[in-house]
């Protein structure tokens, strides 16, 4: 088989670059409703899908800037290079899995960011290329997104200050 450029996986996938975090996306499921969810300190009212999943894509060029959200995301690896993924948790332990097809190494093909950890990710040093996917249960849902800042999480985090400066604007 012949190699896939970016730009072709890009056009083949429909995807579309990710605005706020990085990279680029397209949504392939968004599950049925739940009913609507209120009194949350600040979020509107609002439906919520009960699972949701996306195709991930990461270049040289682009990562996925340090986020978090209330629920587990699940990362699934599918081709290309190896991603490293970065999980700050809230007890202030932090964590670098590496999400690939190499097992003897330690690579997974599926790792899990637990609900309410800070995460972010990038192709390992020299590569090109990942496509990735992720699920979540219950669904994304913009609201529910936090980006974290530089500064803040270096604080927080003093021992992963280089990876947190390579995964924050």
């Amino acid at each position: 088989m012949a190699a896939i450029t970016p730009d072709e996986i890009i056009q083949i996938l429909n995807l579309k670059p990710l605005p706020v975090e990085g990279g680029y996306y397209a949504e392939t499921y968004r599950s049925f409703p739940m009913p609507s969810i209120s009194g949350d300190a600040g979020l509107e009212s609002t439906s919520r899908p009960l699972s949701t999943a996306i195709y991930y894509l990461l270049t040289p060029d682009t990562f996925s800037a340090l986020h978090r959200l209330p629920g587990d995301e699940i990362y699934h690896f599918y081709t290309g290079d190896p991603v490293e993924l970065l999980i700050l948790d809230q007890d202030g332990s932090t964590h670098t899995r590496i999400l690939g097809t190499d097992f003897a190494s330690g690579m997974r093909p599926q790792v899990i960011a637990p609900g309410g950890a800070w995460q972010g990710s990038a192709l390992c040093p020299g590569g090109s290329v990942a496509l990735l996917g992720t699920t979540m249960t219950p669904g994304y849902h913009h609201v529910d997104f936090e980006l974290g800042f530089r500064a803040d999480l270096i604080r927080q985090f003093p021992t992963a200050a280089g990876h947190i400066r390579r995964l924050t604007r």
